[in-house]
């Protein structure tokens, strides 16, 4: 059921493009404005695509972008789903099945996160090297149920879910821009849209959580059961270590989103440096 679902949608999207994309990316809040970076594109919304989701949060458009990035076919979603909204982990991750059935065999997935890190600066990025799935420890996976072997293996291993050569190439291009800072660290995913308790963030340091946020897990878990490369980035948009002080402040999306904007120049800098030196990750 699932297969016929991703190939109805895979025929969908050929009936507007032919292109056969190499690169997948996820754009997270506020960073979809990287679709003006691409030339020769062609939008499709979801839902004009059979069995997507619709994007329901501010800050992701919910639409799907085919075009070149640097001289390289790319296939673009500019928003994503979450498992908040209420859709199944099967339903959220749909277009990362897509993407690999038209060809993409990278996935760079990114995201707006708290930086748990008391080192870390809104603003900041972290390349994610490794990842904690809360809500896949207790039992909320993408692949529970039937697996089917036309997409992957039935016991995938995550135990190098990031591509070694794809994070040495961020990193690469990081140190050659100047205006960025990237760190690396662990990435852990919660459920929410509840942002955290202090408590809460003190235990996700305690556990190795280098910036958490609530996305990004599921979509990698199926890249990797369909032998996808990835590389994954988050954007810190606000200090999340649970350390109480006089003035603690609080966290909301709108905050998420003004972040993001005032980095997305050099997120697109940083993410056309990698797509355009992508043979040399290999």
């Amino acid at each position: 059921m699932l297969y016929d679902q991703a190939i109805e949608a895979t025929n969908a999207i050929l009936a507007h493009v032919a292109c056969k994309p190499v690169v997948a990316l996820v754009l997270g809040s506020g960073l979809g404005d990287l679709a003006q970076e691409l030339d020769d594109v062609v939008a499709i919304p979801y839902t004009e695509i059979p069995h997507f989701a619709r994007s329901t949060v501010a800050g992701h458009v919910g639409r799907l972008l085919i075009g070149n990035l640097e001289g390289v076919p790319v296939i673009a979603m500019q928003g994503r789903f979450h498992l908040y909204e209420g859709y199944t982990l099967q339903v959220l991750t749909l277009p990362i099945r897509v993407m690999s059935l038209l060809g993409a065999q990278t996935l760079i997935v990114t995201n707006a996160a708290g930086g748990v890190n008391p080192a870390y600066r809104p603003g900041d990025f972290m390349l994610i090297h490794d990842h904690i799935a809360l809500p896949g420890l207790a039992g909320v996976n993408p692949l529970i149920g039937p697996n089917d072997e036309r997409f992957g293996v039935r016991f995938p291993p995550l135990a190098k879910a990031y591509d070694a050569h794809l994070c040495a190439l961020a990193q690469s291009v990081a140190a050659r821009l100047p205006e960025i800072t990237l760190h690396a660290g662990i990435y852990t995913m919660v459920a929410g849209p509840s942002f955290e308790t202090e408590a809460e963030l003190r235990f996700l340091r305690v556990i190795g959580t280098d910036a958490v946020g609530m996305s990004t897990v599921p979509e990698v878990i199926v890249a990797r059961h369909m032998e996808m490369r990835v590389l994954g980035i988050s954007l810190i948009t606000n200090p999340a270590t649970g350390i109480e002080t006089d003035d603690p402040g609080t966290v909301n999306h709108t905050d998420v989103l003004a972040i993001a904007n005032a980095v997305r120049p050099h997120f697109a800098k940083l993410v056309r440096g990698i797509v355009s030196n992508l043979s040399l990750a290999s």
